[in-house]
């Protein structure tokens, strides 16, 4: 599997991880102000991409077609939690936290069209970096092992695709629909 790939898994995993372990107040998610913790960190997406790219796991058990061999690249509970039949919820989740955060940088245009079933639209690698965080865009390339610009031009390029792959039917799949799908 390709570092991009992986970066994207793993950017999604992320994302629904984030969105599930952080307090929540009131009855509407609130946006995450939280930053992801520095590379060398063992939690958030630091840890998270540590255990994907370097955790001594081949990353040859992982199909074409869907996550194969993913929850035992992955460090502890997520996993576990990928491992227990929770990959659909947890992609599910983080793809919307993704097109959430497109949408609330001003690229909310370009998400839909990722997730509708016309043509996508392209997003620069800066602007995709600006959406991100630098924080979230340094872990990455970090980890993954490329420079910021590789890593951004390389999402820019991919992450349209991914997302069009995974919301076949014009919509973001619920957790159950998703499952089926990987």
């Amino acid at each position: 599997m390709s570092p991009i790939t992986m970066a994207m898994l793993a950017l999604l995993a992320y994302k629904a991880y984030s969105k599930m372990s952080a307090p929540q107040t009131g009855s509407a998610p609130q946006p995450q102000a939280h930053l992801p913790p520095a590379a060398n960190d063992s939690g958030g997406l630091g840890g998270l991409l540590g255990g994907l790219l370097g955790g001594g796991a081949s990353p040859a058990g992982a199909g074409a077609g869907g996550l194969g061999g993913l929850a035992s690249m992955l460090p502890g509970g997520l996993g576990g939690l990928l491992a227990g039949g929770a990959a659909g919820g947890l992609l599910s989740g983080g793809l919307n936290d993704l097109l959430n955060q497109l949408s609330q940088s001003g690229h909310g245009d370009v998400a839909k069209s990722w997730v509708g079933t016309g043509a996508n639209k392209a997003i620069s690698p800066n602007d995709l970096g600006a959406a991100l965080g630098d924080d979230t865009v340094t872990s990455l390339a970090e980890q993954a092992g490329l420079s910021k610009m590789d890593l951004l031009n390389g999402l820019s390029q991919q992450m349209p695709h991914l997302v069009d792959q995974l919301t076949p039917q014009g919509r973001v799949p619920d957790e159950h629909e998703m499952s089926r799908m990987i």
